[in-house]
């Protein structure tokens, strides 16, 4: 693969049934670990691992189904927010973290990397949370069509597997500022055959709508239990081009953090890594020098 800006060894973690995880772990120091959404993988958190990796141990899973990750089908794996959880426990439970986390998150990553802080509370130290939910859908807000497409129909789920139209569309309608060529390549490089996109489509079919939801209780008990991190330090950086993890979800983590130190980016989207890495990473490094362990 051409994987721009992407210079590093991946490491494999074996979270059971013969499963295999890949993963980065770069540097030394305190431990950040970064937790993607769909459909990015590894490849999204590349510049801020670069910037960091001099002074800070940087950990960035792929998830089971996702970048450099197996990507096996329904009967192997069970394609769910609960099993993410349990796998980014098992992984981190398996490199001696510590105790003095740094946790990075964007879209799923908030509910996977977030739930998994609920269930070791003392190990996060601080919290850098871009474009994400913590909570279930806001009062009057509907899911988008591009989303609710591939949820609830088989046009929809075929054009996700059989096109790539999930993450094929992102690449260009998650951003604001056009991506390099080699950049969109290297986005979807994962996801090169209907077997490979398996899990775009099942992330998109486990966005939580109602109780009946297999997600929904693990969402809801975060929605919940956030405002419990409100002691530590936290930095907001939200793209407000986001048609999806909008303003109202940027309120919602406001409320239950208010002393969270936010930036907004009016001419960034969904992948705000993309659009405004120029202004997040220098923003993300004075944070932690300003927040220290």
């Amino acid at each position: 693969m051409n994987l721009p800006d992407y210079p590093f060894v991946p490491r494999r973690f074996d979270r059971g049934d013969g499963l295999h995880m890949s993963y980065l772990d770069e540097g030394q120091g305190d431990p950040v670990v970064m937790v993607h959404g769909n459909p990015t993988w590894s490849y999204y958190y590349r510049k801020l691992v670069l910037a960091l990796r001099g002074e800070y141990r940087c950990i960035v899973p792929d998830h089971v189904g996702m970048g450099l990750s197996d990507k096996p089908d329904d009967r192997h794996y069970h394609y769910t927010l609960d099993t993410r959880i349990n796998d980014l426990d098992r992984l981190l439970a398996s490199l001696d973290i510590g105790e003095r986390v740094t946790l990075v998150v964007h879209d799923w990553g908030g509910l996977i990397g977030l739930n998994w802080a609920l269930r070791h509370p003392g190990k996060v130290r601080r919290l850098v949370v871009l474009n994400t939910a913590g909570f279930t859908m806001p009062d009057g807000k509907t899911l988008p069509w591009q989303l609710a497409l591939g949820r609830h129909t088989r046009l929809g789920a075929l054009l996700i597997r059989g096109l790539n139209a999930f993450a094929g569309g992102a690449v260009w309608m998650a951003v604001k500022k056009p991506m390099p060529r080699d950049v969109r390549r290297a986005y979807l490089s994962p996801y090169n055959s209907w077997a490979n996109r398996i899990s775009t489509l099942r992330f998109v079919q486990d966005i939580p709508l109602s109780a009946a939801d297999p997600a929904w209780a693990s969402v809801a008990g975060l929605g919940a239990a956030l405002p419990q991190f409100a002691d530590r330090p936290a930095l907001l950086c939200w793209g407000m081009g986001d048609f999806v993890f909008d303003h109202t979800c940027l309120r919602d983590f406001r409320r239950a953090w208010p002393q969270a130190e936010a930036h907004e980016y009016a001419d960034a989207g969904h992948y705000v890594l993309e659009d405004a890495a120029d202004r997040i990473i220098p923003t993300v490094k004075d944070f932690l020098q300003r927040h220290p362990l």
